[in-house]
């Protein structure tokens, strides 16, 4: 099973891949997804908001 951390930041901290992933991300996307951050617990979460994101659907 994933692991599961307690926001965004906790996730990015533990996790250096992710950080890697969150980075190469456009500024927008990653942008809206801090405004979200509290609901962001998994690497998992991450890449289904940020391909939301990328693919328009938001």
């Amino acid at each position: 099973m994933e692991q599961k951390y307690e926001n965004l930041g906790a996730l990015l901290k533990n996790e250096p891949e992710v950080f890697d992933y969150y980075t190469g991300l456009p500024v927008y996307a990653r942008s809206m997804i801090a405004r979200r951050s509290e609901s962001v617990h998994s690497y998992e979460e991450l890449k289904n908001y940020a391909d939301n994101l990328l693919r328009g659907d938001g």
